[in-house]
């Protein structure tokens, strides 16, 4: 029997203090990928953040972060992942009261 691949894992060559990292998240694509980068640089202590998706082939992306005073990246990477679910959280809760209330906005194609 093979070992499950973790979520998250820690590239080869982060520095010790993990204040520069690369960190690969199995299973996801360019879905989350884009939205994590965006709110990981909402966060002014990271110097730099970017993501790659290697290949369409391969199931996983790859997001590299360097943060300022040698902070944690792992802990940049946690916090933004958490608020980003917070924020999704809101958008889910907001669009099924909406749709409950029938507050939500009505659009027929005519023609």
């Amino acid at each position: 029997m093979t070992e499950p691949i973790p979520k998250i894992r820690i590239m080869k060559g982060a520095e010790p203090d993990l204040s520069a990292a690369t960190y690969q998240i199995h299973d996801e694509s360019h879905t989350i990928g884009n939205a994590l980068r965006w709110m990981l640089m909402k966060n002014p202590k990271i110097e730099f953040c970017g993501y790659s998706a290697p290949h369409p082939s391969e199931n996983h992306i790859q997001i590299r972060i360097q943060m300022y005073d040698k902070l944690s990246s792992l802990t940049a990477l946690l916090t933004a992942l958490s608020d980003l679910d917070s924020l999704c959280e809101t958008v889910e809760n907001a669009y099924e009261s909406s749709w409950r209330n029938d507050t939500h906005e009505k659009w027929r194609e005519e023609g």
